[in-house]
């Protein structure tokens, strides 16, 4: 049988929205992109890194949908219900406006924790409104075929290895393959649409509209009370929380891990090569995501990641790539093969579409600085850590010890070669020193003569080889003249004071160089080649760190309108993917955990810094 054309069989959906143009629900297992138009066009049933039951984002023909809007012509609008993770769009029309609710319940019900539900609640609040489903799942990426079977109110969708079961409280019809509902609703009614992972013993079963209520209600519930926890009470409260709420989606409930991000092969550049699965585990992300988490006084996130770590990440295995790995699947498995797939054409024609990631063996030094510095902040703010852990923690040290020096792949995972990358000493340095300081502060034994001179070590090694006379700056790597962005940690780490004129002639370079408008390229790929064909564009973190970096050298004013400049960037609803393009469009995987922990961090600084 062909594919169907959904750009046919969907007026009014020519092409797939821009990256942007999508909000995000989830249940702290998986999540939905829910277009503004009211697709949902990325899901992956059960968890993150899951095969995709929906995903025309990455090809529109071929992805499958879930397709949902006023069957007349409207105009539409996006937001959350407020502090929640709950997402409403909303669509005008000639006759009335109506609204489509979309969540999936998060309750804190262990009863309901295995069941994997995503609900979609249609009202009519004021006129008459026509609307009009299509669901057309394609499972496994779009590989796997399957059969519908109409059983009463429920659509039936079967493949291989798993069952959809949706149910719907107007009337559903079903061509074999996909089902649709056309219907119209006049003010004050509601519709409900709920998919539900079937079998296992879990039967398909309705949600009623007073169900749906109470499901609605008790996850608005549980948003507002995990939000309640939070301590920033600063300028952005509304960019910040939004930011918060986001991480929190990304986390993987049942161990703790904490993804990059929750799409795969959203192209940094349109037409590009430059496309990655995001869907694991990074270390150094998700030390940062524990930093900014806590930041803002939510430790049982840090406490479950410390979990995580503790239970899968040995060190001492003996890898050549070092005794961490620098990502991990989200139940901490290590192999992560990446793969093509060629049938899929890519978000606007961008691919290939990879799933999986070669990076994960690559060696990446700054990984240890990111997981001992969240450690050693977990300590001080949350709890103190265990012997136990402290025992991995020496153990890390004295590997960075007898390791530091040797040239890696960097923190931007280049393909085109090892070198003697800046941040990742740096980073080595970061890992010794915090553990230094850590030992120091609980009495802890270590062999804290070697760790002082390791760390010295490397301090000079840093500002003899690290520094260009001819750049007036500190450069990417050893020996080489080359900015790269990534030394915008040197004084958020404590490395070097931020007004320390070797750092202030570093921060003169790099505004020069790599900043456009407040926005800051990571390094010049022309310059520094790095194994993949195409450009890209900035990249948000590095504008982030390029806010604190001024705010700490007493630019205040300049990196105040930085960051306010970079909110402009934030797609309807606040969310960041990882870059932005020349003219404002995000870009890479969405929504980016990076880009999000660096403006917690942002604005949590630049508020201490006005007082």
């Amino acid at each position: 049988m062909a594919e169907p054309q959904f750009q046919q069989d969907a007026p009014g959906r020519p092409r797939p929205l821009p990256i942007a143009e999508h909000g995000l629900i989830g249940d702290l297992r998986s999540v939905a992109l829910v277009g503004s138009d009211g697709t949902i066009d990325w899901y992956c049933c059960r968890a993150f890194d899951q095969p995709s039951v929906f995903a025309a984002i990455l090809d529109p023909e071929r992805g499958g949908a879930f397709e949902l809007a006023a069957a007349a012509p409207a105009r539409t609008k996006q937001f959350y219900f407020p502090d929640t993770n709950v997402l409403i769009t909303r669509f005008f029309t000639e006759e009335g406006v109506g609204e489509i609710q979309d969540f999936m319940p998060v309750t804190g019900d262990t009863a309901e924790a295995g069941r994997h539900r995503l609900i979609r609640r249609v009202l009519c609040v004021r006129g008459t409104v026509p609307f009009r489903a299509r669901v057309a799942p394609r499972f496994d990426y779009g590989a796997a075929p399957h059969a519908l079977t109409m059983l009463g109110e429920c659509a039936l969708f079967e493949c291989r290895d798993m069952a959809l079961a949706l149910t719907a409280t107007v009337p559903l019809e079903g061509d074999g393959r996909d089902a649709f509902a056309d219907f119209k609703l006049t003010e004050g009614e509601t519709a409900v649409f709920a998919l539900d992972q079937v079998g296992d013993g879990v039967r398909p079963r309705g949600c009623p509209h007073m169900e749906a209520e109470h499901q609605f209600a008790a996850t608005v519930a549980y948003w507002r009370r995990w939000l309640s926890q939070s301590r920033y009470r600063g300028r952005w409260r509304e960019m910040v929380h939004r930011s918060a709420l986001t991480l929190k989606l990304l986390t993987y409930a049942p161990t703790g891990a904490i993804v990059a991000a929750p799409t795969t092969s959203l192209p940094e550049q349109l037409g590009g090569e430059r496309n990655w699965d995001y869907r694991y585990v990074w270390v150094r992300d998700a030390a940062f995501c524990v930093y900014a988490l806590l930041r803002l006084g939510f430790s049982g996130e840090a406490e479950a990641f410390m979990r995580f770590v503790t239970t899968h990440i040995s060190p001492g295995d003996g890898r050549a790539s070092g005794p961490l790995q620098i990502m991990y699947g989200i139940d901490g498995r290590t192999d992560l093969p990446e793969r093509e797939l060629r049938h899929l054409s890519g978000h606007q024609g961008s691919a290939p579409v990879r799933v999986g990631n070669a990076a994960a063996d690559q060696l990446q030094l700054d990984i240890y600085g990111a997981l001992i510095d969240s450690i050693y902040l977990y300590d001080k703010w949350a709890e103190p850590i265990s012997s136990g852990q402290w025992d991995d923690v020496c153990h890390l040290v004295d590997w960075v010890c007898d390791h530091w020096d040797q040239p890696d792949e960097g923190v931007w995972e280049t393909r085109g070669g090892r070198r003697n990358f800046l941040y990742s000493r740096l980073m080595c340095w970061v890992a010794i020193e915090r553990a230094i300081r850590l030992a120091n502060r609980r009495g802890l034994p270590a062999d804290l003569l070697r760790w002082r001179q390791c760390r010295d070590t490397v301090y000079r090694r840093i500002m003899d080889r690290g520094w260009s006379p001819r750049r007036g700056a500190f450069v990417q790597h050893e020996d080489s003249d080359v900015l790269d962005a990534s030394v915008l940690m040197m004084p958020l780490a404590k490395f070097i004071a931020p007004t320390d004129p070797k750092w202030l002639s570093t921060l003169d370079a790099l505004t020069e160089e790599l900043v456009s408008d407040s926005l800051v390229y990571r390094y010049d790929p022309q310059a520094s080649p790095d194994g993949v064909r195409g450009d890209e564009g900035t990249f948000s973190i590095c504008s982030f760190w390029y806010v604190e970096a001024l705010v700490r050298a007493g630019r205040l004013e300049e990196g105040r309108l930085a960051f306010e400049k970079m909110l402009t960037y934030a797609n309807h609803l606040g969310l960041y993917a990882e870059e932005i393009g020349r003219t404002g469009e995000q870009q890479g995987n969405f929504p980016q955990a990076f880009t999000h922990l660096s403006l917690i961090s942002a604005a949590f600084n630049l508020d201490r810094a006005l007082g």
